[in-house]
């Protein structure tokens, strides 16, 4: 019978693929570990961090305005009385509300959180901050007010930008929205609120003509509005944990209350 010689060459080969194994083993375990805390990183701890942050400074803000909250959310103030110029035009006709806004004092700095967006259904009371900065407003949890267009209760589109997942996701449920439902904006004169008119599920995220003045698509011009008016408009990301395209809700004024 014939005895097989195992040769030392042959054994340090095989011990080298064994130990180029266990080796790789490790480097793969680490790479996931390494993944796993990066996706607790983004989804949970940014969240939990975002969150806080926003609701110290809503507290923050209604201690500077001398008041625990000026209304609750879902409550309906008010309607003010319309102007007599508004009331004068086109008799017979529905007469169209005209509002003489109490404006936010000053411009606000640029990050700067002035003002806090209720919306009821969504159980959602965040602060509203100038400019849409990732690092410096939307990272913190804040919905961030796109520059260049108006302020709350003006003539025009006061419009708003907010994270749909991770940094605190303020308006992760914005898809449940719908029309009539309502949303507040508080500033330090005046308690503004708007309801929902219309939604554009998706357009691109360069679609500009949804922040106008006279908001209307220029992706999708079935989509906005002819006339003047006093205008919100709501835009986040979507589909949901993408940036590639953006959902827009928008609302009316149909009530000012100033504070006080």
């Amino acid at each position: 019978m014939r005895m097989r010689v195992v040769r030392h060459r042959d054994r340090r080969r095989r011990a080298r693929w064994r130990r180029g194994l266990w080796g790789g083993g490790e480097v793969l375990v680490t790479v996931g570990v390494v993944l796993m805390l990066l996706v607790v990183h983004q989804l949970w701890w940014t969240n939990r961090e975002a969150r806080q942050g926003a609701e110290r400074k809503v507290a923050a803000l209604e201690k500077e305005w001398g008041s625990s909250g000026s209304s609750a959310p879902g409550s309906e103030p008010p309607d003010p009385e319309p102007s007599p110029s508004a009331a004068s035009k086109a008799p017979g006709r529905a007469r169209q509300r005209s509002y003489t806004p109490v404006l936010v004092s000053g411009t606000p700095r640029r990050s700067q959180a002035y003002a806090v967006l209720t919306i009821p259904r969504l159980h959602l009371r965040v602060p509203v901050a100038e400019g849409v900065s990732k690092p410096d407003v939307l990272n913190k949890g804040y919905v961030g007010h796109y520059p260049g267009t108006q302020q709350p209760g003006q003539a025009g589109n006061f419009a708003l930008a907010g994270h749909r997942n991770t940094h605190g996701e303020p308006f992760r449920y914005l898809p449940r929205l719908r029309p009539e439902d309502t949303v507040q904006v508080e500033t330090r004169t005046a308690t503004y609120t708007y309801a929902v008119d219309k939604i554009l599920p998706q357009t691109s995220s360069r679609d500009s003509g949804v922040v106008r003045p006279v908001p209307r698509s220029l992706v999708r011009p079935a989509y906005g509005y002819d006339e003047p008016g006093y205008y919100i408009t709501l835009t986040t990301c979507t589909p949901e944990f993408t940036s590639r395209y953006r959902m827009v809700v928008w609302g009316k004024l149909v009530s000012m209350r100033p504070r006080g």
